[in-house]
Order: C-alpha cells, then structure tokens, then sequence
C-alpha cells in the first residue's frame, strides 16, 4: 500500500489584492471567498516554481516524477523533464499530465500505482494562471502556485487507501485553453458539473462521508466548497480552506492546501477540473 511520504510548497512574493480589480472588493470576497492571490515575477516559470515547491519535499531516492500544469509554456516537450533536471534528477524517468485543476490528483492516484515499481515517486504541479487569464470575471478567480509531494511504496503511517477517477468530454468546451489563450469558462455549467461530480466521487470511496475527518478540495470557489459539504451533509468546518489567500492555483491548489493542512486521521482529497476530470482520494 503507498503512502504519502513529504509535502512541499510554493507561492509566488506578489501579492495582489480585491482592490486591483474594476469590482468591489467586497462583492469579490462574499462572491469568491477570495481575497487575494500570488502572482509569479516575471522571471518565474511554471518549471521554477514547480523546482522551489518539490524542493520542500526532499527529493533523495525519488525514481519517478509526475508533472502536472495546464499552464505549460509551451506544446511539448512539457515541463516534468525540466522540473527534474532542476532538482537534480536528470535521468530519472518524467511523466508530465497537461490536466488543469485536476491534475494533481491524478498524479497522486497514478503515483499510488506505481510507487510498488519505482519506490519512491515525486508528484509536482506548478500553474501560472495570471499569463493565461483575461476580463475581471475569471481574473479575480485565479493565482499562480506550485505544490508537491511524495508518494512512497514504504507504509509510512499516511496510507493512500482508495481512489476514485473520473473524465466525460461532454462538457469539455465549459473550461478551456486554446493554444493562443485566453481562458475560456462558463462558470455556471463549471460549477454546477463540480457540485454534482465532486460528492458522488467522495460517496464511491471506502468510507462513510461522516466518518471523513479532513477533506482537502481542490481551491476553486468558496461556493462550491459549501455546496459540496451540503450534498454530503458534513460541517463545512471540516473542510480545509486556504483559496481566500491564494486564489485558485489551478492544478497546484490540492498540493498546496495538503501541505499546509497535513493528514490527520482519515482524510478524502478531491478535484474537479478541465477536461472534464474529477475524482477522489482517501488517505489514512
């Protein structure tokens, strides 16, 4: 069984608040729960920040490294190479998942399989969303951030204990990335597909929602973390919040609220993202 073995993070010095935008900041923070967010330097890049969040785990014994961005600068090659390189690592096999949101969750999933073969295996997922963004209504949503971990063929005490995967392309068009950008979100189908997907994931794991101590969303919208603690009829104080300082960091948001939040008892991580993707983790 593969457990989570070290947690890393990386948020950007810029900090940009409410006030930077043509809105109320008071109308962000009721509507978002956000009220600011890091924006990377202009000489920062997706494969730095993700080098500075992975460095914070301790990367001696790593074989394996999956990489996830939606933000990457370029088609190919992606950046898992690069983000091992930079730590070091150069030789060691790279897997780079182009999946927005989601992202890190599938890595910790994939990473969970194939921890018995490769021992120890890096998960990294480093976006830049502020490059990407465009108009108030998705500019007030989002920052840039970088998150890791490491998962382990070792049972180390934080057991990897059920996942739960899932994409459907039917409503891929609501959340995009053209090639020449920007952004493209349709915020209420976004929402209203999370609402729904995200606690019938949590339902199909090996445990009771009531009995879960911890869940660990990915860091979209405050509305939807309410939502979701409505339909499975569990306190919303059990739900780890970290979005009204950061934003939605896209695929790095899991990494990160993990790394500030840690495992305590029995914990579920889930994700929602582009694609669509979504699922969900339980960890003891």
């Amino acid at each position: 069984m593969a457990s989570l073995r070290a947690f890393g993070k990386y948020l950007p010095e810029r900090v940009v608040g409410n006030d930077a935008f043509d809105a109320d900041p008071a109308w962000i923070l009721q509507a978002t729960g956000i009220e600011q967010r890091r924006y990377a330097a202009e000489d920062e890049t997706v494969v730095s920040m993700g080098v500075r969040a992975a460095s914070e785990c301790g990367v001696e014994g790593v074989s394996l490294v999956i990489a996830a961005s939606g933000t990457a600068p370029r088609r190919f090659p992606g950046v898992a190479a690069e983000i091992a390189r930079g730590l070091g690592l150069a030789g060691v096999p790279a897997i780079d998942l182009p999946m927005a949101s989601a992202g890190s969750l599938f890595g910790i999933a994939l990473a969970a399989r194939l921890a018995p073969a490769y021992g120890n295996v890096l998960v990294v997922a480093s976006e830049i969303m502020s490059r990407v963004v465009s108009g108030r209504d998705t500019s007030i949503l989002f920052g840039d951030g970088a998150g890791a971990c490491v998962v382990s063929a070792a049972d180390e005490g934080r057991r990897i204990v059920d996942c739960v995967l899932h994409s459907d392309a039917e409503f891929g068009d609501a959340l995009c990335l053209g090639l020449d950008g920007p952004l493209q979100m349709d915020g209420r189908t976004v929402i209203l597909q999370a609402a729904r997907k995200i606690p019938a994931a949590i339902a199909e794991l090996k445990i009771a929602p009531g009995e879960i101590e911890t869940f660990i969303l990915h860091q979209a919208n405050l509305n939807l973390i309410t939502r979701v603690a409505k339909a499975l009829n569990v306190p919303e104080e059990r739900f780890f919040r970290n979005l009204g300082r950061y934003g939605n960091t896209s695929s790095a948001s899991l990494l990160i609220a993990l790394a500030e939040c840690g495992i305590k008892g029995p914990t579920v991580l889930a994700a929602f993202g582009a694609g669509l993707h979504w699922g969900a983790v339980l960890v003891e």
